[in-house]
């Protein structure tokens, strides 16, 4: 029947009838081949559109203007404006009843019976709107005046003197109302743009306010105020959601206990691209399609947009129809989904999956609970193999989302989609449509459908369906044998009645749940069922049995079984005391959750009795116990989590009952343990409930990552597509492009600052040390101290017991106090910094405490706040002392910043410190900088060099005044020469501990001008004090192998051959120093005319070796880049690492037949280098200490390297007339101690000593004729060409040459690069034990 109401007062009647014979309007058409069976059943009813007649039955004349038409059970309620009620029978007869006029039904605030109603007394009272409720058995109304209330028959007879109407006392603009009858919820729309949702009071009967649906001035400043009275509300077919929409426009979708989840009134639904006001969309009538996924909306009239043209708004003013699609969360309709840890969306035909993107096969499962856990996770589809050491990137590694095509064979016949479940390791989904269920894993990527459609007609889903293991399990209605059943089909096995296990059950089952290997039905006749479940295998074939354990009757406590939201089985009681008794105890199923209409009830087991000793009866016949009576734990609650597993580290958290409460955010059930076994206090609850806001709607709880995880619907603008002929799109796009996101939000800081609100830090300091392996564990510390400062430090009134010097002493437990409380400062407002080091400590000491342990970043960080807290004195006190410590500990980056900030302070730039000056200026630092930035191979052929070579080297050479360029800006300022003085006391000590690397280091990070300082520390820091102990050092530091003299036995020759030495020893070092990629010709004749005949009788001496060396020797050094030769612990024999190099070379040179002393030769060589980048570095100082005429170390290095060029150089030098007696003298007693030390010590040294000895007696003279004359010169006096820069680039372009530009380069990028020499570990001296390269 259809009832039609018209504007004068009159009600029709129409019968429906369809067509007789076989009258279709539409038949669908299949291709040939089509797997459509016409045999299968309803396939007519399901698949054609039959064509019906309307006959009018009945007209019945109400003589006033209908205002609302209700369907009431088996009747008709109709208001009337005349202010009657009309019940009328469906067949149009009012039955010999009286219109029940309203003014003589008693209204009171409750309906407790010892208070009599007023009447509503008005004449032109009548109702404006109503809807009846089915599970509260009344109907909530609106009365024209804007007053509300609940009308309901106080007995079966529904007569005016079994009336009564309860009043909501507050509500006086009411403009229309809705009704939620699971949740029992009226949801009355007023005038003001609010909505008041109200209950009924269980014991009096009173209207209770649950909560209100309202914009906030925050959230929507512009409109909060201006959206008009409230037009229409309508519930979601499943009541999750109620959907709101207002007189002047804008749609806005709310969950049952008023979480906001869309509002089109702000962002994109409201402004366009450009900025300007879109129009609000105005409503005049919607409804909700099939299953809630779509939302069907007749706009209203003046929807325009404000730039349209004036011939597309007369089309606008036209009514249109819009369809909104809505994806939703499975747990709306099968809430046995709150146990898993992933979130799983479902629409109309697809699903969505957080689960990240793994094709990885199931590992085998560990051991322990906890790594159970995470192999779940990490196993979960989609992991990419780099999984973080939580487990949490397969959930939160991408914002995407795993969309899963529901299969269309199965969707033609059974669309919508009802029911969908993911497994515990989120591979494989289970959906459930109108008949019959189908399953898809994630792996194969394939869906599995039943063979035989008619099975899969045949079986209704009921009461939703769960995995169990490999197990799908599910409550359905058989239609052959008219049967309630639960069945089990196993994933792997075809889908297929033969492969269910199936058992029949009483009544209808409501709702399923899986806990561990147990399931618990809901029934339609209110009781819950228990049952074991456990996998069988007979032969092949595995199956699943089922057995009933226990059955609870709980009509006692629940009105209506349509009002059972949620059923779970948890291992959550109350008492914690057993669970320390009897720890195996804690993970069986110990209490029974059911969400009844927004209220959490809990039945634990009554171990109040006899308790069945275990043993004594074997697990099938196991008793279990009765259930106590319920209590009520919770009110508005939406959604409940709890898991199954167990994990010592994070009781806590495992342990806990997650409760969504829609508007008013999150509530947790902590358990509270007491420490270290002790006996609990008998004050202290088992128990605590703690509420906590979170910004978003939650749909999942990771329970040991603290972590909640939703959903968001997130909007993208495109600009309007439409012209100006095609105004149908106009509606569309009033609308931005919808998107859903994926959201996470932390919560540990919520509960860690309730329990401390409760004066329960021992809780949460064992909540916090269980978590203080997450990786964002410090941002939560961070987050807890922010808000609580923010709130109580901006307070207006004064705090009576401020939490902030708790939450301070509560951090000081964990190792990142200093960092969190420096983080927490620098994101807040200087204001607040006071209030903030009251209740931490003076910024002073905490400084202190960073330096004490090392923590030189977070130091820096204080100081800027020391920088704005006390006078500039104090802050650069404070940033000397940390600026020594990071020059000490090589922190090169802070070093930068430090000098900076110095600076800033000194020249009154306090607020803002400079930024970072440029590098590439032709400034002295800016040499050092362009070989930071720049390298090139120090092995590069000669051909290969850049053609600037001579600019570069005068780019080395640097200008000696007491600052560079760099800092020139205010070069004469006290603070630079501060900051100076500071550099040149590290070098010094650097230099005075002979740390040559580190000094290396020091200046090219910093820009430190070492040759100008070096030239004028030449007679104080920068002399060489004793050569055996330098040279040592140098070996260690730059990991360079010491010498030896390799026999074909095996021994060290010293002593007799000596000459035969001189000549072998002396051939390589004048070759390798040719083919070190160095232009040679003009740098030989400097040499060779400094070194005199010495040298040429060497050369002629051995005039055979260049010719054979220079043809294997060459591929080596080329070879040298690519391929270091092992490593520093492979080497253990020189000759099996030459042997080894040695086939590389044969295959290239196969013609070359070396002799057996050549190839030792060779093996020598080898033996004697240290690493290619230690080579490099050398090289490159040899080259500073020549450019500032500190000869003494050029010596140093020389020996190292072995090469009597640099000490011919050296010696050359020493004839000029400005070379510094002194210094000559210091050389000479030098060389003398080395050849002593290496005549006992490192006899590898004496061929080298041999072939530079000439040199050595000529110095002897040298010394002896200066020193008359230098007697009588001032001792301090440092002859002026030595510093003068312009003879220093004289020098460098003649005399300069032991170091090429190439090598320059590439050796300020090996001091960037390479690792400082302090911090390794100093390798004990082995002969041939270093890693080697030819260069």
């Amino acid at each position: 029947m259809i009832a039609v109401s018209t504007a004068n007062g009159y009600i029709l009647f129409f019968h429906i009838a369809s067509a007789r014979g076989e009258k279709y309007l539409y038949e669908p058409v299949y291709p040939k081949g089509s797997p459509q069976v016409k045999g299968t059943p309803h396939f007519k009813e399901e698949q054609y559109a039959p064509s019906l007649h309307l006959e009018m039955k009945k007209v019945l004349d109400l003589q006033a203007p209908v205002i609302s038409l209700q369907s009431m059970l088996e009747d008709l309620l109709v208001a009337t404006s005349d202010g009657l009620l009309h019940l009328i029978h469906w067949e149009g007869m009012t039955n010999g009843r009286k219109a029940i006029n309203l003014c003589t039904v008693p209204f009171s605030v409750d309906l407790q019976s010892s208070r009599a109603g007023s009447f509503l007394g008005f004449e032109d009272v009548h109702i404006k709107d109503m809807e009846y409720c089915a599970t509260l058995d009344g109907f909530a109304v609106v009365f024209n005046d804007g007053r509300v209330g609940f009308i309901t028959p106080m007995s079966s007879r529904f007569t005016a003197e079994q009336l009564r109407g309860v009043w909501a006392q507050d509500v006086v603009d009411g403009t229309c109302v809705a009704v939620n009858n699971k949740y029992r919820l009226m949801a009355f729309g007023c005038a003001s743009g609010s909505v008041q949702v109200y209950t009924i009071d269980n014991t009096t009967g009173a209207m209770q306010l649950s909560h209100k649906l309202e914009l906030t001035p925050k959230q929507y400043p512009d409109i909060w105020n201006k959206t008009g009275a409230v037009k229409l509300i309508k519930w979601s077919p499943d009541n999750s959601v109620v959907m709101v929409t207002w007189e002047y426009g804008g749609l806005s979708l709310w969950s049952v206990f008023g979480a906001q989840l869309i509002c089109t009134l702000g962002g994109d639904f409201a402004y366009q691209s450009d900025g300007t006001k879109k129009e609000p969309l105005r409503i005049s009538s919607m409804s909700w399609g099939a299953e809630g996924y779509h939302l069907w909306v007749i706009s209203g009239f003046g929807s325009q947009s404000a730039d349209v043209e004036s011939d597309i708004k007369s089309s606008a003013n036209q009514p249109g129809i819009l369809q909104f699609q809505f994806i939703k969360s499975a747990l709306t309709v099968n809430p046995c989904m709150s146990n898993q840890e992933q979130v799983l969306l479902q629409g109309e035909d697809r699903l969505y999956l957080n689960c990240g993107d793994a094709s990885q096969a199931q590992n085998p499962r560990n051991s322990s609970a906890h790594s159970e856990h995470k192999s779940i996770r990490e196993n979960s589809p989609f992991s990419d193999g780099s999984l973080d050491s939580q487990g949490l990137s397969t959930l939160l590694g991408h914002r995407h989302w795993h969309v899963v095509q529901i299969s269309s064979t199965y969707l033609e016949s059974n669309w919508p989609i009802r029911f969908s479940a993911i497994d515990k390791l989120g591979q494989n989904v289970a959906v459930v449509g109108k008949f019959g269920f189908a399953h898809y894993s994630l792996l194969t990527k394939k869906w599995k459908l039943f063979g035989n459609i008619t099975q899969e007609q045949n079986m209704i889903v009921t009461g939703g369906l769960a995995w169990w293991n490999d197990f799908i399990v599910l409550a359905c209605y058989n239609l052959n044998d008219h049967q309630e059943e639960l069945r089990v089909y196993l994933r792997t096995s075809n889908l297929d009645n033969a492969f269910a296990h199936v058992t029949k059950v009483q009544a209808e089952t409501l709702l399923l749940s899986v806990f561990r290997d147990m399931v618990i039905l809901f029934r339609a006749d209110c009781s819950i069922c228990l049952y074991s479940i456990e996998r069988k295998t007979d032969g092949l074939n595995t199956t699943a049995s089922i057995q009933v354990l226990q059955e609870v009757s709980m009509s006692r406590y629940i009105p209506h079984p349509f009002l059972v939201v949620s059923v779970t089985l948890t291992s959550v009681r109350t008492e914690t005391g057993i669970t320390l008794k009897m720890p195996h105890q804690a993970c069986d199923a110990e209490s029974i959750m059911l969400n009844l209409a927004g209220q959490l009830i809990m039945m634990q087991r009554d171990r109040s009795g006899p308790q069945i000793r275990e043993k004594d009866n074997s697990p099938n016949q196991r008793k279990l116990l009765p259930f106590c009576p319920p209590v009520v734990l919770a009110q508005s609650v939406e959604n409940v989590w709890t898991t199954c597993r167990a994990n010592k580290q994070k009781r806590h958290l495992l342990e806990a009952l997650w409760l969504s409460c829609g508007g008013a955010g999150m509530k947790v059930w902590l358990p509270l343990f007491p420490r270290d076994h002790r006996k609990p206090h008998s004050f202290l609850s088992r128990r605590i409930m703690l509420p906590f806001h979170i910004n978003i709607y939650p749909l999942a709880v990771l329970f040991e990552d603290a972590l909640v995880l939703g959903a968001v619907n997130d909007t993208l603008l495109y600009d309007c597509l439409y012209t100006r002929g095609n105004a149908k799109e106009q509606l569309e796009v009033l609308f931005p492009f919808c998107v859903v996101e994926r959201t996470s939000q932390i919560y540990l800081h919520h509960i860690l600052r309730q329990l401390l609100v409760r004066n329960l830090g021992e809780q949460a300091l064992l909540l916090a040390q269980s978590c203080a392996a997450l990786p964002y564990f410090p941002h939560v510390l961070e987050l807890m101290l922010h808000e609580v400062l923010e709130e109580e430090a901006t307070s207006r009134e004064p705090i009576p017991d401020p939490l902030l010097p708790t939450v301070a002493k509560f951090i000081t437990e964990f190792p990142l106090f200093l960092q969190t409380v420096v983080h927490c400062a620098r994101k807040t407002e200087y204001a607040l910094w006071n209030y903030l080091f009251a209740a931490v400590g003076n910024p002073k000491d905490l400084f202190e405490e960073c330096l004490m342990a090392q923590d030189l970043d977070t130091a820096a960080s204080y100081l800027i706040i020391l920088q704005n807290m006390e006078v500039p004195a104090v802050s650069r006190q404070h940033a000397t002392l940390l600026f020594n410590t990071a020059l000490e500990q090589g922190k090169w980056d802070l070093c930068r910043h430090m000098i900076r900030f110095l600076k800033a302070i000194g020249s009154g730039e306090s607020e803002t410190p400079p930024p970072t000056p440029t590098t590439q200026e032709p400034s002295p630092g800016g040499g050092f900088e362009f070989f930071r930035n720049r390298s090139i191979s120090l092995s590069q052929s000669a051909e290969t060099l850049p053609s600037s070579k001579l600019n570069l080297q005068k780019t080395l050479s640097m200008p000696s005044g007491p600052s560079g360029k760099r800092w020139s800006k205010d070069s004469d300022s006290a603070e630079n020469m501060y900051i100076d003085m500071m550099l040149w006391r590290h070098a010094r000590r650097l230099l005075e501990e002979v740390r040559l690397k580190d000094l290396g280091c020091f200046a090219a990070q910093l820009g430190f001008e070492l040759i100008g300082w070096l030239c004028r520390e030449r007679a104080r820091a920068a002399r060489v004090d004793d050569f055996v102990t330098a040279l040592k050092r140098l070996h260690r530091d730059f990991l360079w192998p010491l010498p030896v003299v390799p026999m074909p036995s095996g021994k060290c020759r010293t002593g007799g051959g000596e000459q035969l030495l001189k000549s072998q020893s002396a051939d390589p070092f004048l070759n390798l120093e040719k083919d070190a990629g160095v232009p040679s010709a003009p740098r030989s004749q400097n040499w060779l005319g400094s070194i005199g005949s010495t040298h040429q009788e060497i050369d002629t001496a051995s005039s055979h070796g260049p010719q054979t060396q220079d043809a294997f020797l060459s591929p080596l050094l080329n070879k040298g880049d690519e391929c270091s030769i092992g490593s520093a612990t492979d080497l253990t024999e020189t000759s099996s690492m030459v042997d080894g190099d040695w086939m590389m070379v044969d295959e290239n040179f196969s013609t070359l037949s070396l002799t057996q002393s050549e190839l030792e030769h060779i093996s020598m060589e080898l033996a004697s280098k240290g690493p290619h980048k230690s080579q490099v570095q050398l090289r490159y100082l040899l080259h500073i200490f020549m450019e500032a005429g500190c000869l003494d170390w050029c010596i140093v290095i020389g020996l190292i390297l072995r090469e009597p060029s640099v000490i011919n150089q050296v010696f050359g030098l020493t004839q000029s007339s400005e070379a510094d007696g002194e210094m000559l003298q210091n050389i000479k007693t030098g060389l003398h101690a080395i050849d002593r030390w290496a005549s006992t010590d490192c006899p590898g040294y004496k061929p080298f000593l041999n072939v530079i000895k000439p040199q050595l007696q000529r110095l002897s003279d040298i010394t002896a004729e200066q020193i008359q004359p230098e007697a009588f010169q001032p001792a301090n006096k440092v002859p002026e060409q030595a510093i003068s820069p312009r003879a220093e680039e004289s020098r460098s372009s003649t005399c300069h040459s032991s170091s090429p530009p190439g090598e320059a380069g590439n050796s300020a990028a090996s001091w960037t690069e390479g690792p400082m020499a302090g911090s390794q570990e100093e390798p004990p001296f082995q002969d041939g034990t270093y890693d080697c390269t030819i260069s």
